[in-house]
């Protein structure tokens, strides 16, 4: 961004600090031969800061991620190449404890300081005697900014701001594969769409997938920075689009977490229900659940269930290899399926490599039984609403695409063995919870187990940052920020930018003739994208009605229906 006059920043480590004080701390007052000077609020109150440009956020995304890459190179250096070596070793050794005691007391006491600052209403102030570093920023007169005897310096405020900012990308690993909750579903998806279909879909939509979490991360290391952290979904709609743009995030986002909560708790209170033999009644079983969930929400940390996602995604593997050697030596449980789907007579089990005919069908017949598989499949791949909270707490979001490209490509290839694993044997009577069909009941028992905890792990997860807005999250609103940024930067004109020093961003021009140049100079990115975009919003629209025509046959009474009845004691499903 060196149109911005930055100068190219590239400085060691003491250095950057030093620009980090210089730009960061500029004095609001100054002399009156000089220019008057606007200091911002920054921090979390600054996310919804306004008057904020997208130049700005750039550039002090750009300043923060070159300290970041300087700090993750001395952490290297302290390391070495195995730092889960170095970490067991700093934690067995008497150096390595006292070391790692100094470093946390370190982060607590900025921390502290920032937070009672920010208590007392009183700004993070700058130590006198500061000049710019940069050949653009003038240097400012001195001014005591004391507050009650209570200073603020930027490295304080640094360590402060990144003192939650400890998670690897090797976490992230873990967090994306235990926030995937489709996995169940994969066999059902067969049942649908047949083996072809099913294949390509799961590898189709799964390519989608890493590209929209590739689009976040991207978005995310340009606007993010300690000065004006990003937290949630909506952080980057408000600084690409705006104030409304963040409210329908959030509200999309409510909504979309409330959903996805309901379904687990459905799901895990069928479990307990199996476990129990339906000796429990249904509807007090889901409201313990419901307070489960709800006490999981004190955990306000990623890193404090790192070590669960781990567990949890062992338990899954464990669970998949429970159903598998269920499915091959054993029938399955057809009441679990006669009871909740349209298929409610038992006969031959029968696979397709096409579409299964209407006979075959669980949920809807003809075009909706397709797409009810796709919906079903991109909930398996449904992660993307929370990517923005977990690279808000990683260490170096530069590595985020490690464990994204990892995740996404351990989930499509357990979810398509797996799928066509158990559908080979269960054929149509591969339900969308497979664990409910599997006997005996011994091994029932076990994956009922395994699917409960790996479901109390995930509502962990979802209750930290919170199926009609399950697509738009994983493919349209992704489309529309990354179309959006590369827009933004493509209509900087030489001359343009922000400049530190008085707190302006320059434009030379505004409105259609600047989306314009923008969209000629990225064409092909740009069309490609509003394509993806498109698509994506046209899956959503057809799934949608989709899913209410698989509602609408399920439920009909008659012949035609089931026997599903309204929550009470007795199971409804």
């Amino acid at each position: 961004m060196d149109q911005f006059g930055a100068g190219g920043i590239s400085h060691s480590t003491n250095e950057m600090e030093e620009v980090t004080k210089a730009q960061m701390r500029n004095p609001s007052v100054v002399s009156a031969a000089k220019p008057q000077v606007m200091e911002r609020v920054w921090g979390f109150a600054a996310r919804v800061d306004e008057t904020v440009t997208v130049e700005e956020y750039m550039y002090w995304a750009k300043i923060e991620r070159e300290m970041e890459a300087d700090e993750q190179k001395q952490f290297n250096a302290e390391v070495g190449k195995y730092p889960f070596i170095a970490l067991l070793k700093g934690k067995m050794s008497k150096e390595g404890r006292a070391k790692q005691k100094a470093e946390k007391e370190e982060r607590e006491r900025a921390l502290r300081v920032v937070v009672e600052a920010g208590a007392e209403g009183k700004a993070y102030p700058t130590s006198g005697n500061e000049k710019s570093l940069t050949s653009n920023t003038p240097p400012m007169e001195e001014e005591d900014h004391t507050h009650g005897g209570l200073k603020v310096s930027d490295a304080e405020w640094r360590t402060a701001a990144r003192a939650m900012r400890t998670a690897s990308w090797g976490q992230m690993f873990f967090l994306i594969t235990t926030d995937i909750l489709g996995w169940s579903g994969a066999p059902f998806v067969f049942a649908s769409v047949g083996y072809g279909a099913g294949v390509a879909l799961y590898i189709i939509f799964g390519i989608a997938a890493t590209f929209s979490g590739w689009a976040i991360w991207k978005v995310f290391l340009e606007l993010d920075s300690s000065r004006y952290p990003m937290m949630s979904f909506g952080d980057p709609f408000f600084r690409m689009f705006g104030k409304k743009s963040r409210h329908f995030i959030n509200v999309a986002q409510s909504l979309q977490q409330f959903m996805t909560v309901a379904i687990l708790i459905l799901s895990k209170s069928l479990n307990i229900d199996q476990l129990a033999h339906s000796s429990l009644c249904f509807s007090g079983v889901m409201v313990l659940v419901m307070g489960i969930g709800m006490i999981s929400g004190i955990i306000r940390s990623l890193k404090k269930i790192g070590w669960l996602s781990q567990a949890a995604v062992f338990m899954n593997i464990a669970n998949f290899i429970i159903i598998m050697v269920a499915a091959a030596n054993n029938d399955p449980y057809y009441g679990a399926v006669t009871k909740s789907t349209l298929i409610n007579t038992i006969e031959p089990i029968r696979t397709f490599a096409g579409t299964p005919p209407a006979a075959y069908q669980q949920q809807a017949v003809n075009f909706a039984s397709q797409f009810n598989a796709v919906n079903t499949m991109v909930y398996a791949y449904a992660g993307a609403l929370l990517f923005v909270a977990f690279l808000a707490e990683m260490r170096t979001p530069m590595d985020f695409w490690k464990g994204l490209f990892c995740a996404q490509a351990f989930i499509g290839i357990v979810y398509l063995l797996f799928g066509v694993f158990v559908y080979s044997f269960y054929g149509q009577y591969s339900a969308s919870t497979i664990v409910n069909v599997i006997q005996p009941y011994s091994l029932q028992s076990v994956g009922n187990v395994f699917t409960l905890l790996t479901g109390a792990i995930a509502v962990c997860i979802v209750s930290l940052v919170g199926a009609l807005f399950m697509i738009n999250f994983t493919y349209s609103f992704p489309g529309m920020l990354y179309l959006a940024h590369i827009m933004q930067k493509a209509a900087i004109l030489p001359g343009e930018g922000f400049d530190p020093a008085t707190r302006i961003t320059t434009r030379l021009d505004h409105g259609k003739q600047r989306w314009m140049r923008a969209y000629k100079k990225t064409w092909l990115p740009s069309t490609a994208l509003i394509i993806y975009i498109l698509a994506g919003l046209a899956c959503c629209g057809i799934g949608t009605w989709a899913a209410v025509e698989g509602l609408i046959q399920v439920f009909q009474p008659g012949p035609g229906g089931t026997i599903a009845t309204s929550f009470g004691c007795p199971v409804p499903i």
